[in-house]
């Protein structure tokens, strides 16, 4: 049986960019990046312990190599203790930071990455 999710892929057309948008405005650290000279992916995370982590992938290599996969950005929920920072902080950056819906399990935004990717927070 599966234990834990492991790591999560997301395509993205410009990875240096991608890395930067989640190092520099989400707090999330590089664990790995690996480059064999054809393909390219940057292990990321909240933290360098944290269970899950986001693998940021080349998504016009890919489509080449796999022209079968679903290269569509996942629906991911992030959980913060500091929402309301967190909101203030994408916001002041203009980055596209949608309205604090307020759900039975908690309050809830998302906010979309460079490429016009959509990611929910949910405070925790």
């Amino acid at each position: 049986m599966i234990s834990k999710v492991g790591q999560i892929m997301v395509y993205v057309y410009n990875q240096d960019q991608a890395v930067k948008f989640w190092t520099e405005m989400l707090g999330f650290e590089v664990i790995a990046e690996e480059n064999n000279g054809e393909m390219r992916w940057i292990e990321i995370a909240p933290t360098k312990d944290a269970e899950t982590s986001i693998i940021l992938h080349d998504k016009e290599f890919v489509a080449k190599m796999s022209p079968e996969l679903h290269l569509g950005t996942p629906s991911l929920m992030l959980f913060t203790e500091n929402f309301d920072a967190l909101h203030r902080h994408l916001t002041s950056r203009n980055i596209t930071v949608g309205e604090v819906v307020h759900l039975p399990s908690g309050r809830v935004f998302n906010f979309a990455d460079d490429e016009e990717n959509y990611f929910a927070v949910m405070e925790k």
